[in-house]
């Protein structure tokens, strides 16, 4: 047996748990009372708060691609973290100034707005795709700690993810709007603290089986792009092209989607026009591409969490409990504190299928089908419900429940997938496959908010009429349904182009 696999793990993975923990913290618990603070205290009507949503959370996706480009060449992951982390920071900071202005002088608010969200999608980019890099280089090569490891890390992101909206929450969704700032003020000390974790103690611990440090500038980096002035320069420069990026799919031209379908159209033509890729080759990263596709209907829906759910939980549930009235922000706790609950389950009882274990896309369309549940849950107890009357909060806790069980059928293994199916010298493209399909998701997913049926207003998607929260929420049993269904009947073929046995 590898001595190794038998020691405890790294102290390394307890600081990169603690450095996303409070990063996590951070987004989460700024995204809890965002479209609140949108409605509330600037005054977006619903539909746009959506859209500029949907555009934030879409772009916080697709700039992993090119922080986790620049950290692999010229600045290393500790460098390239510890940088994203402080601009998020101050993204926060930003928004807290925001929040102290938007009565007195709404126009400079504003453009606070749309900057201190520019920062933390750049920030974002640097940060994100370093800190899980990480995890796995603490560990020999094929150490059976790597899966745990993984699984400890999950947790860390998911204590965060129900830390954050909790506290966020308390300070800041008071009823007042005028209290939001301190959401901001405490997501921005989280952020710190993520810093301040990795600062103190990377060098220290973050260490790969031979002793060294990991994440540390490329040996073949040149000198000059590690220097201060093009560092703070770089990241400057890109917080101010995420402003404008953000701001102009906002408020000029919405050209997000199209930007992101061309993107996936390149990158299967870079790939598929590869004369070294053989047949097996091709029909594997087939399947990334396909289970990709599916993976948009998924969080687009899932991802209402943040916008049109938010409205759900704030103006029609019934939130008093006669001794206090749960923010409506608290509910955005419910996912990650079930993921921590089940995702053991999970894992024990792949396991204990053995070989009934089904094949990674059957999971993937489990996960669909739980999804459609949670909306089909949700849109039973608003069934006949008049507008302005609250329903109980068992809905909607009952409605994450299902949807928390469905990410963990298909998050967790569509990940496995695209690691097991890519081929080396394509991983990096196919994992921005992924990352693209993730961006266009959230941005599809602000598009559908936008289309919340408020009292007397009616929607239409596709020719489907909306009138009330009933029609609404069944738009995704249909989507996520019929999702689900076509995925299910593609599960055999997919199996066999996936030619696992080989």
């Amino acid at each position: 047996m590898n001595q190794t696999a038998t020691k405890g793990h790294s102290k390394g993975l307890y600081v990169l748990f603690a450095t996303e923990m409070w990063e996590r913290f951070n987004y989460y618990g700024m995204r809890a009372i965002l479209v609140l603070f949108m409605t509330k205290a600037l005054l977006f009507d619903k539909a746009f708060a959506s859209n500029l949503y949907g555009s934030y959370t879409s772009l916080v996706y697709l700039t992993p691609l090119l922080g986790g480009y620049i950290a692999d060449r010229y600045w290393g992951n500790r460098m390239s973290i510890i940088a994203g982390g402080l601009v998020m920071a101050a993204g926060e900071f930003i928004l807290f100034f925001c929040g102290h202005l938007y009565e007195s002088s709404p126009q400079l608010s504003a453009f606070l707005f749309f900057s201190g969200l520019g920062f933390m999608i750049a920030g974002n980019g640097f940060f994100k795709p370093n800190i899980s890099s990480l995890v796995g280089q603490l560990y020999p090569k094929g150490d059976r700690r790597i899966d745990a490891a993984y699984t400890i890390f999950y947790m860390g992101i998911n204590v965060g993810g129900a830390i954050g909206p909790f506290i966020c929450g308390l300070v800041g969704d008071t009823g007042n709007p005028a209290d939001f700032k301190w959401a901001f003020l405490v997501a921005g000390i989280g952020m710190l603290l993520s810093v301040l974790v990795q600062k103190l103690f990377h060098h220290k611990y973050v260490l790969n089986p031979e002793g060294k440090v990991l994440g540390l500038v490329p040996k073949e980096s040149p000198k000059i792009a590690t220097k201060p002035f093009v560092v703070v320069g770089g990241l400057v420069l890109m917080s101010f092209l995420m402003i404008g990026l953000l701001y102009v799919d906002a408020r000029v031209v919405s050209y997000l989607t199209y930007l992101l379908i061309a993107a996936v159209l390149f990158i299967a033509f870079v790939i598929f026009s590869d004369k070294a890729l053989n047949g097996i080759e091709k029909q594997r990263i087939g399947v990334i591409f396909i289970t990709a596709f599916f993976v948009i209907f998924f969080w687009s829906a899932f991802e209402q969490a943040g916008a049109s759910l938010t409205f759900f939980a704030e103006e029609q549930t019934q939130r008093d409990m006669g001794f206090f009235v749960i923010p409506a922000s608290f509910f955005q706790s419910l996912n990650s504190i079930f993921v921590i609950a089940f995702a053991p389950l999970f894992a024990w009882l792949w396991l204990r299928l053995g070989k009934r274990d089904p094949g990674s896309p059957t999971k993937m369309a489990i996960g669909l089908a739980l999804l459609a549940l949670g909306y089909l849950w949700i849109a039973f107890g608003v069934k006949n419900v008049q507008p302005g009357i609250k329903v109980s909060m068992i809905w909607l806790t009952g409605m994450y429940l299902l949807h928390t069980w469905g990410e963990l059928c298909l998050s967790p293994i569509g990940l496995s997938l695209v690691n097991k199916l890519a081929p080396f010298k394509f991983a990096s493209l196919l994992m921005a496959v992924w990352f693209l399909a993730n961006a266009a998701a959230n941005k599809l997913a602000g598009v559908l908010s936008a289309l919340y049926p408020e009292a007397g207003k009616t929607t239409s998607f596709l020719g489907y009429q909306m009138h009330d929260m009933h029609d609404f929420f069944m738009l995704f049993v249909f989507m996520a349904g019929i999702a689900s269904l076509l995925l299910f009947f593609l599960t055999k073929r997919l199996q066999y182009m996936m030619h696992q046995d080989q």
